[in-house]
């Protein structure tokens, strides 16, 4: 199993849940986060001064998927969210030894 944690816009939220509904996930996590990558914010001006603002507010989506459906949904995500400027966000993937559903004892992929 990999778990996939997705870092993206707030306004891509709508058009990510939509991809990874088509593509079966049957779960996901969502937080509200702030960060930055290679643009590293953005200069606003106030009543006359110049701050610069450089932690952007972000959502990270996170789910467990089958190693087989993996590809599959990173692939989609790349291409329905991509917009080709600074900021699109990162897919960070990662391996997940076991899962556990703890309502009936499922282990493994079943437990998805």
């Amino acid at each position: 199993m990999k778990k996939l944690e997705i870092i993206i816009k707030p306004e891509k939220l709508e058009q990510l849940k939509v991809v990874l509904d088509e593509c079966g996930v049957s779960g996901l996590n969502i937080a509200n986060i702030m960060g930055y990558g290679q643009q590293k914010g953005y200069k606003q001006m106030y009543r006359g001064n110049e701050y610069n603002v450089n932690l952007l507010p972000k959502i990270k989506v996170e789910t467990v998927v089958a190693v087989d459906k993996a590809e599959t949904v990173i692939d989609r995500v790349v291409k329905e969210i991509n917009t080709g400027n600074y900021g699109d966000g990162k897919i960070f993937v990662y391996d997940v030894e076991d899962v556990v559903r703890i309502r009936t004892g499922e282990r493994g992929t079943d437990a998805l």
